[in-house]
């Protein structure tokens, strides 16, 4: 399906203004004609016939007045038939039998410019049943126009395992617009269902590619080389993925998939418990090597000084003994109290 932009319907003010005349000639045919007929005249039926025509049919072209806002468009078809989608803003007018088509109007997602209404169109029935039903024609003809604006899918949170089998929650957003509103319409039966479903299957395939976090022996490029990729710390190229993922499955619907961002991302509650202890043991462990490394150049060091000072002899047991009090000293996790020995070294 190919989209066709009609450019060339731009009259409505034109056919209002003229059809507003006509309606007003055709009244005054009426009163003249009936003058004139009540008269004994038979000319007037030349004005009546007409003026009576006029009046019952001359509301079709109002139906063929179409009014778009900036960033709007609507799809239509004749008897059936796509004859081409009206663009811009612009006081339009079309065949009074075109219809607008949009099979997504009554669908309401979870994004910006898409809010569902239908609470406040009950209490407008209850309150004010003649101020609802002009509500209610109003939304069905704004309902038929599809938004060509940036819109933002948030999509519910969902809970997938990583590529080590530990389930996460993981909330992504999406922003997208309409580029081609005649394979929106046409392709697909519902292109913000469609969208939606194909956002949560991207998802889910990028996401078990990834661990949460740095993994050994993990390769999430496909180049069968393990590298440093997590869902935590490469959260840039893991969106980036995603996005080009929803691309591909939605070319086809006629949408642009402009960015996709990571909104929420965890554990699951089953397990965080248990991943917060390993990462405070991963911490602990890490921060303990290093103390570690620190003590042992320091007894290094001392070693070193006093043999090159010459100011203590020592053999290898007391040089053992030394360094373990020493690594005691520097690595133990309270103040040490020393024992000073007042007698002889040996």
């Amino acid at each position: 399906m190919t989209e066709k932009i009609l450019n060339t319907k731009k009259n409505g003010m034109a056919v209002l203004l003229g059809s507003l005349a006509l309606y007003i000639a055709a009244i005054l045919a009426l009163i003249f004609g009936a003058v004139i007929l009540d008269d004994g005249k038979l000319s007037g039926l030349a004005l009546l016939i007409p003026g009576i025509i006029w009046i019952l049919v001359g509301w079709l072209p109002f139906c063929g007045l179409k009014v778009l806002k900036p960033q709007e468009a609507l799809v239509l078809t004749l008897f059936g038939k796509y004859i081409g989608t009206l663009k811009g803003e612009g006081f339009y007018f079309v065949n009074p039998f075109c219809t607008g088509v949009n099979p997504a109007a009554a669908t309401k997602l979870s994004q910006s410019g898409d809010v569902d209404n239908s609470q406040q169109s009950l209490i407008g029935v209850l309150s004010n049943a003649n101020g609802a039903n002009a509500a209610a024609v109003q939304a069905a003809e704004n309902g038929k126009k599809i938004s060509l604006k940036i819109m933002t899918l948030s999509n519910s949170r969902q809970k997938i395992n990583d590529c080590l089998g530990n389930p996460i929650e993981i909330g992504i957003a999406v922003m997208w617009r309409v580029v081609d509103t005649a394979k929106a319409v046409f392709n697909v039966d519902n292109y913000k269902e469609y969208l939606s479903l194909q956002c949560d299957s991207a998802l889910r395939n990028i996401v078990r590619i990834y661990p949460y976090d740095v993994a050994p022996g993990v390769d999430t490029t496909g180049d069968g080389i393990a590298d440093e990729g997590s869902l935590r710390g490469s959260s840039e190229t893991v969106a980036a993925r995603i996005r080009d993922e929803i691309q591909s499955k939605v070319q086809a619907a006629g949408i642009e998939i402009i960015e996709a961002r990571i909104t929420y991302l965890a554990y699951a509650p089953e397990i965080a418990a248990v991943m917060l202890q390993r990462q405070q043991a991963s911490a602990i462990i890490d921060a303990r090597k290093m103390i570690v490394d620190g003590a042992v150049g320091m007894v290094e060091m001392a070693l070193e000084r006093l043999s090159e000072n010459k100011t203590v002899e020592l053999d290898e047991e007391r040089k053992a003994a030394m360094v373990s009090n020493l690594l005691v000293v520097l690595c133990g996790n309270k103040d040490a109290q020393p024992v000073v020995n007042s007698g002889s070294l040996y």
